[in-house]
């Protein structure tokens, strides 16, 4: 193919190729930005011929088999497959071509690692670097490894995870090199979108309740904003349905029947249905007639009944009368 064609262009044959159907489904996972600049690509082309569209369609399939091949076994592994399906130069090539545009993430090895195996590499390592390794795990390896942390650090590797916005190739990559002396590494040419509240959550989500206890009363101390978002994103209002009838029945008696019915107001049928289906026929009725006549509710307002609703739930557990079911799944719900 001619290197005068742009990667842009390629990408916008491509689409064309795929047609209007397939096209529109590949959009729904693309930027706003993107959308926009492959659209105006698309525009300007009149037609592909047949050859170049054959060219695009087998570019895009050779990179989707050397990125197949990395995620089974990182990139040496990819590499002598491709050597042998397409030659020597050619896979160096479509290796080259991925790791540029697809940016390989970091730490895939670590990723198809047991979990009891990286806690040794990493157990003594410095917190700030435990935090950088655990951003890039998948949430339940990182549970696991933050679990089996002594306590006293536990808290400290949570916080890191949850101010860490993005971190230098530089930095990644120099960590990355102690690991690749024993399992190999995966080096990233951008910098990484990691950690952040949202990892922080979902690793916390997962941990035993002891676990989770020691980091949110530490982090209540040393990081009050911070342990107080952690507290809101933790369990929203759909995780209602984790819980029994039987807890949802307990709940319920703390909940004002004003703030259950704007709580309810746009949430799903599924979870609707649930806590309607756990109060009296009378009350139910009553609710059903409250959302009928409400009229438009500010999402605000809902979100706000929703999180009182939340704190309910979240207090009642600190007391032991709900638990809700988390890590390992053998929680009982009293």
């Amino acid at each position: 193919m001619s290197e005068e064609i742009s990667t842009r262009q390629k990408a916008a044959m491509l689409l064309i190729s795929l047609g209007p159907e397939k096209a529109s489904k590949v959009f729904k996972y693309l930027k706003q930005e993107e959308i926009e600049d492959l659209t105006l690509e698309i525009a300007s082309i009149k037609a592909v011929s047949p050859k170049v569209k054959e060219e695009v369609m087998q570019e895009f399939y050779e990179i989707c088999l050397a990125q197949d091949y990395i995620t089974e076994g990182g990139i040496n592994y990819a590499k002598q497959l491709l050597e042998q399906a397409l030659g020597s130069d050619r896979a160096n090539e479509v290796i080259g071509k991925l790791t540029m545009s697809l940016q390989v993430r970091p730490f895939e090895f670590a990723r198809k690692t047991d979990a009891s195996q990286l806690i040794n590499f990493i157990q003594n390592e410095h917190p700030q670097t435990i935090a950088l390794i655990l951003s890039y795990l998948k949430p339940n390896q990182a549970s696991a490894i933050l679990s089996a942390l002594p306590v006293e650090r536990q808290a400290d590797i949570a916080r890191r995870i949850a101010l860490m916005d993005r971190a230098s190739p530089d930095v990644v990559n120099e960590v990355e090199r102690e690991f690749e002396k024993r399992l190999s590494a995966l080096l990233s040419e951008e910098y990484t979108a990691i950690g952040g509240i949202d990892a922080i959550v979902e690793i916390i989500g997962l941990v035993d309740r002891s676990t989770e206890k020691n980091i949110i009363e530490t982090l209540e101390v040393e990081e009050p904003e911070l342990a107080e978002e952690v507290k809101k994103r933790m369990f929203v209002f759909e995780d209602i349905s984790l819980l029994d009838n039987r807890s949802i029945q307990r709940v319920l008696r703390d909940v004002d029947n004003r703030d259950l019915a704007i709580a309810l107001k746009g949430t799903k049928a599924e979870v609707k249905d649930l806590i309607l289906g756990n109060v009296s026929k009378r009350l139910a009725a009553m609710i059903q007639e409250d959302l009928e006549f409400m009229g438009p509710k500010r999402m605000k307002e809902i979100e706000e009944a929703q999180q009182k609703i939340v704190a309910i739930i979240r207090q009642l557990e600190e007391t032991g009368e709900v638990v809700i079911a988390r890590g390992s799944g053998d929680d009982i719900v009293v």
